[in-house]
């Protein structure tokens, strides 16, 4: 079965691989090269991108980002471009692991901001939030200064609910290049925030863009997460869609449902077909 056909776990050929060899290893998920990495890896690639001024994007793929890469041809390419598509969902480990690579974990948006913002206290990363609403990004970073009072954030901007005119596009672009940060933390959901990264990468300053989906609204506690069980079960969508049923019912259902039958599909197709 070839990565196109929605095979789970195979590994991405090294010639096709769009980070350098220093990186984390990556196996197809349905299409969608994944890297199999930890939160602590990952804390120290950031770092290296940071002192190296190299330019570079991460995605936190959950099932439903999965799902819409899987739909949309953009979206998965956008997903093959990053330097990094963490795996924000136990089952997206799982399936990591089932492939071999045993030290996999989930990187989600959650834990990664506040490792980062704990990690610049003593590195002095400079921070910009991009995303949510006005009122969350206050919170957001009331709270990011009451829990890591040495880390700086330099700038915040929520975006209208709609594509930036050309004119707002470069207004936002120059607005952020001017703050300088090292890190643009993209908070729109997925796939908006990957295809905003995608378009944005080679206008930004910044060595680093990160989309971590609903981690602003956990972390400016308008949202709360999931006991972390709860987490480590697979089933904290299910945690988020009782907080939040009228927007997340459909999205949940139809991405879950969607994914459970492409895994049955692939669980009975004969082993020892060739992969891509």
């Amino acid at each position: 079965m070839t990565e196109e056909d929605g095979g789970t776990g195979q590994e991405v050929p090294p010639e096709e691989r769009t980070c350098a060899g220093s990186l984390p290893p990556q196996a197809y998920i349905l299409g969608v090269p994944v890297s199999a990495l930890t939160l602590d890896r990952l804390l120290e690639i950031v770092g290296d991108w940071v002192r190296s001024k190299e330019r570079h994007f991460v995605c936190t793929l959950d099932v439903h980002a999965l799902m819409e890469g899987r739909r949309a041809a953009d979206v998965r390419e956008i997903y093959r471009s990053a330097s990094i598509v963490t795996p924000d969902g136990m089952p997206l480990v799982w399936l990591l692991r089932r492939a071999g690579h045993r030290h996999a974990d989930r990187v989600c948006g959650p834990d990664l901001m506040p490792a980062l913002f704990d990690r610049s206290q003593t590195e002095g990363y400079r921070h910009y939030l991009y995303g949510s609403t006005e009122r969350t990004l206050r919170l957001l970073t009331d709270r990011l200064y009451g829990s890591f009072p040495g880390a700086t954030v330099v700038g915040s901007y929520s975006p209208p609910f709609r594509e930036l005119l050309a004119s707002e596009g470069e207004a936002m672009v120059a607005r952020i290049n001017d703050a300088a940060p090292d890190i643009v933390w993209v908070g729109l959901g997925a796939p908006k925030q990957d295809r905003w990264m995608a378009t944005y990468r080679p206008m930004l300053n910044a060595p680093v863009l990160i989309g971590v989906g609903a981690a602003f609204d956990m972390m400016a506690g308008t949202v709360r997460r999931a006991p972390r069980i709860v987490q480590r079960s697979g089933c904290e969508w299910a945690f988020r869609l009782l907080q939040e049923p009228r927007r997340l019912c459909s999205r949940y259902l139809k991405s879950n449902a969607g994914f459970a039958y492409m895994l049955v599909q692939d669980s009975l197709r004969p082993r020892g077909r060739p992969t891509a």
